[in-house]
């Protein structure tokens, strides 16, 4: 008898991952090619880059936490619009994820510096 075992991840996941600022974590839940916005710069990397990004920003930055302000779903994709408190300052920080095999991935992280 086979069974079938379905890895499945949610945005809480991803959340869990921002709150605790590790990239190692967040990366397991990225799509081939994620969308970084960070200091008005936006651009589509590799897993590997995409991780590397956000580590060297999580690590020079120093997260202290993450805290959702809104979230929600539409057509199989999730959404959470949240704050990310660091040493050195906030960041609205905005999370997409979409259906993909049947699992959901992150497509899309955006920072933008609260003033």
């Amino acid at each position: 008898m086979l069974l079938s075992f379905r890895v499945s991840f949610s945005i809480e996941d991803v959340v869990s991952a921002m709150k605790a600022g590790n990239a190692n974590q967040l990366s397991r839940y990225f799509d081939n090619m994620v969308e970084i916005t960070l200091h008005d710069k936006s651009n589509a990397y590799s897993r590997s880059q995409a991780q590397t990004i956000l580590k060297d920003f999580f690590g020079s930055y120093g997260v202290k936490t993450f805290r959702i302000v809104h979230k929600g779903s539409n057509s199989g994709s999730e959404f959470c619009i949240g704050n990310l408190q660091t040493k050195y300052g906030d960041f609205r920080t905005t999370i997409f994820m979409r259906s993909r095999s049947e699992k959901q991935v992150l497509q899309e992280i955006r920072f933008e510096e609260n003033e």
